[in-house]
């Protein structure tokens, strides 16, 4: 069994990751990613490029003042030296030094042509580069990684340039020499062959840093761990340029649960969910639900046969347990769900239909009665809970009457448009009128609902819509087709979503706010007024 001092999981998020189109990092939020990457126990965190990008050389100031590791080092990224000067003069190399990292992670040059047309100097200096500024890193105290870029294409094209880089790294003193698929081209056979015949040949401790251009940068990952490697690089949620790099979670989960290397302490995996949606917050990149182990599809039921097998056992249809990586079992109703997933849908919600088949019946008839008509239970809980409740309880909770709502929206000349809705309730004993604006139909009628709504049930300021969408079921009809709306709210704490269904999209919205507005309500433990 490999143990985790023996194997290295190395983040590069707040570096390769941030170069991920649309994605921009305070020196605030690298400081709260790596405390989170710490807490998910990898051993390696790369802050950045100090001395090259000046918000890198903050986060570096900052961190060795606000930042308590108690499971990983800061690795600071740079190049090696300029050509035609020493390690020792060039500014860049002296700022890797200054930023106080006990790692630096030297990025060289391995492909032959990239040195000849985008370094300009010759095979040799090269070697010199990367000889001399290891040299000098190591006799200053610094763990120094060596990532070769643009690797396997380099030696598919010159392998013995490749090789004698590695070589010559190595020898100067790098602790690890990372293979680098830069452009992600390549497979997993090549990457095994490459990473075997490399090790064979220069006995050097192998990492492995993939970008998913082919779709199989965890694919990569794991063939070159199985061919000898012994260290990992990725990033959080598989963000980088392009199309990524290899998901770090993804990797280090299939180590440990499928392989059972214990390349990271399996107590700090169960955070891995929590973590991933953590750091898709700070980085404002909605979460992919169907991220393998930590999205919220990656355990997700929906069909009737599934979901009968899954009463008697979970495991017949899941890979693993979910709870290893912080994530848990779903059901999804839907109109492919029999009675079998309505019953573990409900057990999930708090309600035992077991034996009652009347009820369960009666549900699925209306669930399967309403998706014909468009309405999708998959993703909106909060709707099919109350639908549920309804039929267990006789009755929704009932917190208001609706006597009118309606919307205009105004546009003058190139001036924006502004929407301002009117809504007339009864709530709390008396009737309330009252009206909001906002940036479109929806969000007005949102603030006139919670306006007319906020003296009976102050604690609907807790709540707030967080996304909405919109599909359109029927495009054939234009704009005479069925349109569904999600809604997405949040208390804070957690969020729930409901959904609408309407021809007309204002109406379908109007719905579902209503029942997102009901259910935090019912969520809350607040009676009628």
């Amino acid at each position: 069994m490999t143990h985790s001092s023996d194997f290295h999981v190395y983040d590069t998020t707040l570096r390769d990751g941030a170069q991920q189109e649309g994605l921009a990092l305070s020196v605030h939020d690298k400081l709260a990613i790596a405390q989170h990457l710490d807490d998910l126990g990898v051993g390696f965190i790369e802050g950045g490029w100090p001395g090259a990008i000046p918000k890198d050389t903050e986060f570096f100031a900052l961190a060795a003042q606000q930042l308590t590791l108690r499971n990983a080092v800061l690795a600071a990224f740079g190049a090696t030296r300029r050509p035609g000067t020493t390690a020792a003069a060039d500014p860049q190399v002296v700022a890797l030094l200054e930023s106080q990292a006990p790692v630096v992670t030297l990025v060289a040059k391995s492909h032959s042509r990239h040195v000849d047309l985008a370094l300009r100097t010759t095979p040799a200096e090269n070697l010199d580069m990367v000889r001399d500024t290891v040299d000098l890193l190591v006799r200053e105290g610094r763990r120094v990684v060596l990532d070769a870029e643009h690797f396997f294409d380099g030696f598919l094209d010159d392998p013995k340039y490749a090789v004698e880089v590695v070589r010559v790294a190595a020898e100067a003193g790098a602790e690890v020499v990372t293979l680098c698929d830069t452009n992600g081209g390549m497979l997993p056979p090549q990457v095994a062959d490459v990473v075997h015949e490399v090790i064979g040949t220069t006995g050097a401790r192998l990492g492995i840093h993939c970008h998913n251009d082919t779709g199989c940068a965890v694919a990569n990952t794991l063939a070159a761990v199985e061919a000898g490697a012994t260290h990992v690089q990725g990033t959080l949620n598989g963000y980088g340029e392009r199309t990524g790099n290899a998901d770090l979670v993804t990797v280090v989960a299939n180590l440990v649960i499928k392989q059972g290397r214990e390349v990271l302490d399996p107590v700090r995996l169960r955070e891995a969910t929590r973590i991933a949606h953590a750091v898709s917050e700070i980085t404002n990149v909605v979460p992919y639900s169907r991220q393998p182990y930590v999205g919220a599809s990656a355990f997700a039921h929906k069909a009737g046969l599934h979901a009968s097998a899954l009463r008697i056992d979970p495991d017949l249809y899941q890979h693993t347990d979910p709870v290893a990586v912080g994530n848990d079992m779903r059901t999804l109703v839907s109109e492919m769900a029999g009675r079998a997933s309505i019953e573990l849908k409900g057990r999930e919600l708090g309600y035992d239909l077991s034996g009652r088949d009347d009820l369960l019946a009666r549900v699925t008839d209306r669930v399967k009665a309403l998706e014909a008509r468009g309405y999708t239970f998959d993703a909106a809980d909060a709707s099919f809970e109350l639908i549920l409740r309804e039929e267990v309880e006789g009755a929704r909770p009932h917190y208001f009457d609706v006597e009118s709502w309606r919307v205009i929206t105004d546009a003058r000349g190139e001036e924006t448009a502004t929407s301002e809705a009117t809504v007339k309730v009864v709530a709390g004993g008396r009737r309330v009128v009252a009206t909001g604006e906002g940036n479109g139909p929806v969000n007005a009628l949102d603030h006139a609902l919670r306006e007319a709504l906020s003296s009976a049930y102050p604690e609907l300021m807790r709540l707030q819509l967080i996304d909405f969408r919109v599909r359109i079921l029927d495009a054939a009809h234009g704009s005479d087709a069925v349109t569904r709306v999600l809604i997405e709210t949040s208390d804070g704490a957690t969020s729930w979503e409901t959904v609408g269904v309407a021809a007309n999209i204002v109406e379908a919205s109007w719905e579902a706010l209503v029942d997102s507005i009901s259910y935090g309500l019912m969520r809350q433990g607040i009676d009628p007024r």
